[in-house]
């Protein structure tokens, strides 16, 4: 027998079992094919594997080389197709599985208790009338301090209490060293948006103005160096310290509870006069949650207002203490500590 002939059997051979085993629909009649092909007595590569003694002496070394990889060919189709029949196979469906179950549900995030305050804070705003408006974070020293009437000499403006930042060009120590300040800071407090939208516009104004706010502050319980503030501001002819304690008290007894007790304590703030601070009580203590008043003359005319046509309160109130005493948190630190464990909770 030529070496081409036995080759050419050995092809069709491997050919005519691999058709066979994949198309094997039970393990019943691919026990039957590998009988056909793979039979110890009467499989047909039992046949073949006879006629190699019927090849030339020098052909017969490539003969058998090919021989085995027939061989091992039937034997790996024959297995993958009995794999594939078991339930091992990438195409099968595990006849465990129950389509009708429910999947695993992802992890979801969900909104951080400072943003659901701040939400919640413009809701009940919006009520009373009052839109928000938003500013920069970065500030000059014109918005932050000059249009607020705050003085040079004020404790305020100390660049020990302020975030002062490096200008292109001007080095901070440069500008330090010259005016005592930097040509631009992390704004200390939003009532900077109150002196952009007064610039913008003309009475009437009605607006509030939520953000993050810096101060170098010694974290602690109660203090952070970022926090978030709520600038309230309303200018209009005839506004009157009640309008101001009216509006303060609906927005505490509409987001602390009609329980809350507040109280209003005389203060002072350059940009306000007069100025009062508002405290809540909390386990058994007066906790101050904002500073507000009605807006000095000397604000107004900063922004181009004429002090004796129109007037205007303003108030600033910490959003992270309104979070903190409505969710009965007692350590600020704990709302930017990133721990899911406590987020999760809100």
């Amino acid at each position: 027998m030529s070496l081409q002939n036995f080759l050419s059997r050995l092809d069709q051979l491997q050919s005519d079992a691999e058709s066979a085993f994949s198309g094997a629909s039970n393990a019943e009649s691919l026990e039957e094919a590998r009988v056909v092909f793979l039979g110890a007595k009467k499989g047909q590569f039992k046949d073949v594997q006879k006629m190699l003694g019927g090849i030339e002496p020098t052909d017969k070394r490539a003969a058998g080389m090919r021989l085995n990889e027939v061989k091992n060919a039937i034997n790996d189709a024959f297995s993958a197709a009995k794999e594939a029949l078991e339930g091992g196979g990438d195409s099968q469906i595990d006849p465990t599985f129950d389509p009708s179950l429910p999947g695993t549900r992802p992890t979801l995030g969900h909104i951080h208790p400072i943003t659901q305050t701040i939400d919640h804070l413009t809701e009940i705003m919006g009520r009373m009338g009052f839109e928000v408006a938003e500013g920069p974070e970065v500030e000059d020293p014109w918005h932050n301090f000059v249009a607020l009437n705050i003085p040079e000499d004020h404790p305020a403006r100390d660049p020990l209490d302020n975030f002062y930042l490096a200008a292109a060009g001007v080095s901070s120590g440069d500008a330090l060293a010259e005016t005592g300040e930097g040509e631009s800071l992390l704004r200390s407090q939003t009532s900077t948006v109150q002196i952009r939208v007064m610039k913008s516009r003309q009475p009437p104004i009605r607006i509030i103005s939520l953000g993050r706010v810096y101060r170098p502050d010694a974290p602690d319980a109660t203090h952070f160096p970022m926090f978030h503030q709520m600038e309230g501001l309303l200018v209009d002819r005839n506004v009157t310290m009640a309008n101001l304690k009216t509006v303060l008290r609906v927005f505490a007894n509409n987001y602390l509870g009609d329980d809350v007790e507040i109280r209003f304590r005389p203060s002072f703030f350059p940009f306000t006069e007069p100025s009062v601070e508002v405290d809540f009580l909390w386990n058994g203590t007066w906790i101050e949650f904002g500073g507000a008043g009605m807006i000095d003359p000397n604000v107004f005319e900063a922004v181009g207002y004429d002090p004796e046509k129109v007037s205007g309160f303003a108030f600033g109130l910490g959003v992270e203490r309104l979070c903190m005493r409505r969710h009965g948190i007692t350590d600020i630190r704990d709302l930017y500590s990133g721990d899911l464990r406590f987020l999760e909770q809100f």
